[in-house]
């Protein structure tokens, strides 16, 4: 491919990633181009690179996520950014974050192990917030009496906090508090609360929906929220 081609598919990738709002898969960027004009996989990654690495030093980033690559208004520019929308951004309890946190870290996990963990009820608003987020979701059925539901985390929840897997996700050893955690990763609730505290902040995507971020307000069990971004 030609100099000014390659140009060309930087700007078309750049253009496209811009206009959908949400992350594209190297297939969806593909499909784009008619079939006598499209790129080999090799060249859609190395206009890919071309983008990363001129976005260095700026505003925003192209990054890739579960479900693919975005471009994004990096994270440390949150505290600027966000006053573009006079909605103040969700703020979830701290039972629901440690619920997420155990979701993620001990999935695939059932609500009774979470109450076990936690010492207190799930509340029902607490599961069902999450699952219309689209950060969790049933992914079996445990094979005991009753067969209660299992619980794991999405795509969805790994886009929200920029993360290509969960592989990603701070280590145990990274999060705060790490010593009251013992050897066999029985949480106790300070702990989780740190695995709540410890996750990855979720960067501003252009475009950004601002009323999602609105719908979704949470006070369970009457403890103090948590704002994300």
């Amino acid at each position: 491919m030609k100099p000014e081609k390659k140009i060309e598919l930087r700007n078309i990738i750049e253009g496209a990633l811009l206009a959908a709002g949400r992350p594209l898969s190297i297939d969806e960027l593909l499909a784009l181009f008619a079939d006598e004009d499209r790129p080999e996989r090799g060249e859609l990654r190395k206009a890919l690179d071309m983008l990363q690495a001129e976005f260095e030093g700026r505003g925003i980033e192209l990054k890739e996520v579960a479900s693919g690559f975005r471009i994004q208004v990096r994270k440390e520019l949150a505290p600027w950014i966000s006053r573009l929308w006079e909605e103040r951004p969700a703020r979830y309890s701290r039972a629901l974050l440690e619920t997420l946190a155990l979701v993620a870290y001990r999935q695939p996990i059932t609500r009774g192990e979470i109450e076990e963990v936690r010492g207190v009820t799930v509340s029902t608003h607490i599961i069902r917030t999450l699952q219309e987020r689209g950060w969790i979701r049933i992914v079996g059925h445990r094979d005991v009496p009753g067969h209660p539901e299992m619980f794991g985390t999405t795509k969805d929840f790994l886009d929200y906090f920029s993360l290509k897997s969960l592989d990603e996700l701070p280590t145990l050893a990274q999060l705060r508090d790490i010593e009251s955690i013992n050897a066999e990763l029985d949480f106790g609730d300070g702990a989780v609360q740190a695995q709540a505290e410890g996750m990855p902040e979720a960067p501003a995507t252009a475009p950004r929906l601002a009323e999602d971020e609105a719908s979704h307000r949470d006070a369970d069990d009457g403890e103090a929220g948590v704002t994300t971004h």
